[in-house]
């Protein structure tokens, strides 16, 4: 074996070290990255509910009464 092929054979070793430690890196990083997109859908959703609350008419909101002949009040 002569030197080149020593040279080559770190070479490919040092480019697969390099390769390991950069998929380990993005590995570690995949559970935030996974609840940073949980609460944001969660923020999400909350706020289309807000929204969806917000538009409805409210219950407590008073009718104007009606008379029993079913026409309302005349306004006076």
């Amino acid at each position: 074996m002569d030197g080149t092929a020593i040279i080559i054979i770190l070479a490919i070793a040092g480019v697969v070290s390099v390769l390991l430690f950069a998929v380990k890196g993005i590995l570690d990083q995949l559970p935030d990255v996974f609840d940073s997109f949980r609460r944001a859908r969660d923020a999400w959703k909350q706020l289309k509910e807000e929204q969806d609350e917000a538009a409805k008419p409210k219950e407590t909101e008073e009718q104007p009464p009606v008379a029993d002949d079913g026409e309302p009040p005349m306004a006076a």
